[in-house]
């Protein structure tokens, strides 16, 4: 054990190392006194917490010694002396202060010490990293994104967090030059995305989503790009397996989180051509929740879809839509959200491509294309086509004068309510009949138009699907108000302010089941599931379960 005179002395010569380097006019010339200093490492603790100053202090001036100068750091990196650990973390980003060749070194050494389980460790690792971030972000971030293609579960964890928690939310002060820096930390993610659960998928996605890069008034190429990267992680390529839940999980949330691309303008025919040809032909095999996903998904997308894909599609959806709306009442249960969704996806298909429903349904529409088929006899599927319209909206009234006594019989249970939990129950009770009495609304809104022989197809967002919030409209102008800043209530493009679209859908399952007890009871009520939440957990490979 050594004496505390040794110790001191430790001390003491690395002091003197020091102040030589110091005063000298060349300190390059100074070869002993640094080699001194690197041996200091392997002195008192003292010592080392003095070694952990020095080596960083004058590394740039010795670049023959320098991988014995960061070999001794890194060792006093991992010291089992906490105080120790901490000033030589602190101590890394000096090292490429006038070196900065050696950042990427340094940020990969950094990454692996994430995983300390001390705060005041932790504390210097994030505060190092962020000073090198600051220092050269592009070197400091492809040397942290290595690690999560690369790097071992514990470690790629922790530096997901740290640039999800840390690195993320600077993005405006750390990307400078903004564009070179945007595209490049894209680049980095699309590499990144080869193995990622959904959850990380999706803080991945909404992380470009916000660089300007991407941002409202980005060219269509850009939307594209970030389309092509959501298909490349729906597997579109892949051969369908209905028993691969895991698969039929990342598609639908995928085609989710492409809508709002789709609204501007980026391409949804990759998606729909899948559809079309592997999932509506099993769509009975689904499972029950992903059904409802299908169709919700099928019908906020309709109104982006060109009239090529219209007419691909839309004999699939007049299929689906004469399976889930009855020629006559039989007593068995009718889905109504499914039929909103096949009904509201039918409008907008046929609006553009309206002739393609001459020979689905039975319609006289004229455009001049051989296409039209008017010298055809579809007179038996437009009677069977109207049959099952009149059948569907007898049982949307009935539905609504249930709901509607329903909604009288919840007012009177609030009054007589006396607890908390109870009132809870009731109001979501009365929002599910609410949502029930939309449903219908929408789908006799949606009927009616179609009785004539020659109908017009709804092509606008007149129809707020239920699901979504109903948009408020806008108080008119007041003479405070008038000339202000832009309302922060404008619309989406689906007709719901902004966010309503996810917070609706968001609801998921649980929403979908209260909403379907309102129907419960009524001799045509459906089942309904939700949103899923997101696909399986990060594996090997395709990165999925």
């Amino acid at each position: 054990m050594a004496t505390a005179a040794e110790n001191s002395s430790d001390v003491e010569k690395l002091y003197e190392y020091g102040e030589r380097i110091n005063e000298a006019k060349d300190k390059s010339e100074q070869v002993s006194d640094y080699e001194g200093i690197i041996r200091g490492r392997q002195g008192s603790l003292k010592a080392k917490q003095l070694a952990a100053q020095l080596i960083p202090r004058f590394f740039k001036f010795f670049p023959s010694l320098a991988d014995r100068a960061f070999e001794a750091h890194f060792d006093l990196c991992e010291e089992d002396e906490l105080g120790i650990r901490v000033q030589a973390i602190r101590g890394l980003p000096l090292l490429c202060k006038d070196t900065p060749e050696y950042v990427s070194k340094i940020v990969d050494v950094l990454g692996q010490l994430l995983t300390a389980e001390e705060n005041v460790e932790r504390d210097a690792v994030h505060k190092a990293l962020m000073s090198l971030l600051r220092q050269d972000p592009k070197a400091s971030l492809t040397a942290l994104f290595k690690y999560i293609v690369e790097g071992e579960e514990s470690i790629r964890e922790k530096v997901l967090n740290f640039i999800k928690d840390k690195v993320f939310p600077l993005k405006a002060e750390l990307l400078k030059p903004r564009e070179p820096l945007e595209r490049h930390i894209t680049d980095l993610v699309k590499k990144s995305l080869q193995d990622v659960t959904g959850a990380e998928f999706k803080m991945f996605m909404d992380f470009l989503r916000s660089l300007s890069i991407f941002g409202d008034g980005a060219p269509p190429e850009r939307v594209q790009e970030l389309i092509e990267i959501i298909e490349g992680q729906a597997d579109l390529d892949a051969q369908f397996n209905v028993s691969d839940i895991d698969h039929i999980d990342r598609l639908m949330s995928c085609l989710y989180m492409a809508l709002p691309f789709f609204v501007r303008g980026a391409s949804n025919s990759k998606f729909l051509s899948y559809l079309n040809k592997h999932i509506i032909p099993v769509f009975d095999k689904l499972p029950e929740e992903r059904k409802l996903d299908l169709l919700k998904n099928l019908a906020e997308t309709s109104p982006y879809t060109i009239p090529q894909d219209s007419r691909q599609l839309l004999p699939s959806v007049v299929q689906l839509l004469k399976k889930y709306m009855p020629r006559r009442k039989t007593g068995e249960e009718m889905n109504f959200t499914y039929v909103e969704c096949l009904l509201y996806t039918f409008h907008h298909l046929s609006h553009k491509t309206p002739n393609a429903t001459n020979s689905l349904c039975g319609y006289k529409i004229v455009t001049g294309q051989p296409s039209d088929r008017l010298g055809e006899d579809f007179s038996d599927n437009y009677k069977d086509f109207i049959e099952r319209l009149n059948c569907v909206e007898d049982l949307a009234r009935a539905t609504m004068k249930k709901l509607t006594q329903g909604m009288v019989e919840h007012n009177k249970a609030m009054t007589a309510a006396k607890t908390d939990d109870a009132k809870a129950r009731i109001k979501t009770n009365k929002q599910n009949t609410t949502t029930g009495l939309r449903t219908c609304n929408n789908i006799l809104a949606m009927t009616q138009p179609l009785h004539s022989k020659s109908p017009s197809f709804i092509g606008d967002k007149k129809i707020n699907l239920s699901w979504k919030e109903a948009v408020k409209p806008s108080p008119a102008p007041t003479a405070a108000t008038a000339g202000g800043k832009r309302s922060t209530t404008a619309t989406n493009g689906s007709g719901a302010a902004p966010g309503a679209a996810k917070k609706g859908r968001g609801a998921g399952g649980v929403q979908n089941q209260l909403v379907n007890r309102a129907f419960e009871g009524l001799s045509h009520g459906g089942r309904s599931g939700g949103r899923g939440r997101g696909w399986g957990g990060r594996g090997r490979g395709r990165g999925y379960r």
